[in-house]
């Protein structure tokens, strides 16, 4: 019996673990072939693919990313092999069972929950007596087309479950790919927007299996582990134990966590800032909201000054990567709350934040409560929700425009030290600047049309100086230094009138002769006149700009700002001077 498994994963990068537990769990008595593709790729092209391994047993692991992408794929493979048994599951058809048999003619069964042990004994019925109805945690359809649900199956030792980590033929791919690992399943709270709150109790894989695990996958070239337990941090000597492992043994891979912030013990950060090598840890923290009323109705507890706190001090440490998340349209967040929410999360200045938007998952507390609610969500996956009770369609377009701003200008992190200024100083809220920016650009059409890394900052720039935004010269000057620092060689253009020829040279000159009146790194360069010139992009501020990031305050004294290229390093880097300090003086044309 040839069986394969298969999935649509979101991108190329992406690894299917739930496919490598069915191979790991149902071998050696069922040899399982694996087939990735992604929801980019033709229907036809994956339905040739699979067709051509001849197989009599295909399941896709699904998902809300995948399913309307993977539904066409299995219409085409039943067409051109009617034989072929079809085999869904995956948390997306692990809920209203009877719909997806409704709705997928095709499908001959649905393993639901925990699939490992499920597949195997339904792979055992297929080549034997054929008594489906004996397995728990199946459904399948019954000789007169009735669908039948089995009782649903106990909780798996996950003691019984072989490695899924340790295929030859993934070991090729471990450098180009993030490898998806868990080290225990089910999670502590009841998110009513969440599948993980429908599970009570939390397991554990055996630590030492873990490590030794961790330890091939490094060495055989994995660069980037992402853990998916649902909260990393629970069982603080468990996670700490892994932390301390991690940073021993890390060989340069980036290990990703979700994390909850709140009950992230202090010892535990103080250990990460004096420990971590920085890079190698990014946590991934849910807040989703402050609003109090709504975290009560979704039963979502949350300490947010602990929280605060705690991003805090790993983002004053320098050691770990933060991403945070919302979620626009959970119960009783009416816009001026989620504006409210988004402002007090900014203040804390993760490296990433997420503005997602609801989704009304199958099996969780609010898709059962949408009405009471108010909400109007879209029909087929990933079940977006459109309004409620107390946000507007209006509201959420709105809010789609803010966050398509802070995609551009945030999270790219190509306009680090200009959305800081304009967020601390120019804005009444950070919301509002990005609200009021993507308003604008929806108006001026840009949404339809692409954009490169110069357009970013030419759209920016006249979108401040249309609403007359004060200290403009100074904002300028902070978009200059965000745009030379984020090249690896000096940029051939800029998007800019830079100074005259003369008054460059005089500078290249004087930096030349007197290196040490900028600073002792910078006349550890030994760069030449010429190699200033060759190496160096040169621009004079209308402010003092050493002073700025130091103190954050503004002191209005042209500066010197040189940015050094050197391939090595990655980026620009930056020295700055003040002008009088250089003893040059002449009209300041670049501002």
């Amino acid at each position: 019996m040839k069986v394969v498994v298969t999935t649509l994963n979101a991108k190329y990068i992406h690894t299917c673990l739930a496919l490598r537990y069915l191979k790991s769990f149902t071998e050696p008595e069922f040899p399982v072939t694996i087939k990735e593709y992604t929801i980019k790729d033709p229907a036809m092209s994956i339905a040739m693919d699979l067709y051509r391994e001849a197989p009599d047993v295909v399941g896709f692991s699904c998902y809300i990313w995948n399913i309307e992408e993977t539904i066409p794929v299995l219409h085409i493979l039943k067409k051109v092999k009617p034989d072929v048994k079809i085999v869904l599951g995956g948390p997306e058809v692990t809920y209203d069972v009877e719909h997806w048999f409704r709705r997928i003619p095709e499908l001959d069964f649905i393993v639901y929950g925990e699939g490992e042990e499920t597949f195997k004994e339904l792979l055992e019925e297929l080549a034997g007596e054929g008594k489906f109805r004996d397995v728990p945690g199946l459904a399948h359809r019954g000789e007169d087309g009735e669908v039948i649900i089995n009782p649903p199956r106990p909780k798996l030792d996950l003691h019984r479950i072989p490695t899924p980590y340790r295929f030859p033929e993934d070991r090729p791919h471990l450098s180009r790919r993030i490898v998806y690992m868990e080290t225990s399943r089910g999670c502590p709270f009841h998110c009513q927007f969440c599948l993980s709150s429908i599970e009570n109790g939390v397991r554990y894989f055996d630590l030492d299996r873990i490590k030794e695990d961790i330890l091939y996958l490094i060495q055989n070239g994995a660069k980037t582990i992402k853990f998916v337990d649902r909260t990393f941090n629970i069982h603080r000597t468990y996670a700490m134990e892994l932390f301390r492992f991690l940073i021993d043994h890390h060989g340069g891979c980036v290990f990703q966590f979700e994390i909850t912030a709140d009950i992230l013990r202090p010892e535990i950060v103080r250990f990460l800032n004096e420990n971590a090598p920085p890079g190698i840890f990014r946590f991934e923290i849910g807040v989703q909201s402050t609003n109090p009323l709504t975290n009560e109705l979704i039963q979502r507890r949350q300490n947010f000054d602990k929280l605060a706190r705690t991003v805090s001090n790993l983002r004053d440490g320098g050691k770990i990567l933060q991403h945070l998340d919302l979620i626009a349209g959970l119960p009783e967040e009416d816009y001026a709350s989620f504006k409210k929410t988004f402002n007090d999360v900014f203040a804390l200045e993760p490296e990433e934040l997420q503005l997602g938007f609801l989704k009304l998952l199958r099996g969780t507390g609010l898709r059962r409560e949408a009405e009471k609610h108010g909400y109007v969500y879209v029909d087929r996956a990933p079940y977006e929700v459109l309004s409620s009770r107390v946000l507007s369609f209006d509201d959420m377009i709105r809010i789609k425009r803010a966050e398509d701003i802070l995609e551009k200008y945030w999270n790219s992190h190509h306009l680090d030290e200009t959305v800081r200024f304009l967020t601390r100083h120019e804005f009444e809220t950070p919301f509002d600047f990005f609200q009021s920016f993507g308003d604008y650009w929806e108006e001026r059409g840009w949404k339809r049309i692409g954009h490169q890394l110069e357009d970013l900052f030419l759209r920016l720039r006249q979108f401040l100086r249309d609403r007359g935004t004060p200290h403009l010269p100074v904002i300028e000057g902070l978009m200059k230094y965000d745009y030379l620092t984020h090249f690896k060689h000096r940029p051939r253009s800029v998007w800019w009138e830079g100074m005259e020829k003369e008054e460059r040279h005089t500078l290249l000159r004087r930096l030349a002769a007197e290196p040490a009146t900028v600073s002792a790194d910078f006349a550890a360069l030994r760069l030449s006149e010429q190699e200033l010139s060759k190496h160096c992009r040169v621009e004079v501020l209308p402010f003092d700009f050493a002073h700025y990031r130091k103190t954050g305050s503004l002191r209005r004294e042209p500066s010197c700002l040189i940015v050094h290229y050197n391939p090595a390093e990655g980026k620009g880097r930056a020295f700055a001077v003040p002008m009088a300090q250089l003893g040059v003086h002449f009209p300041l044309t670049a501002t």
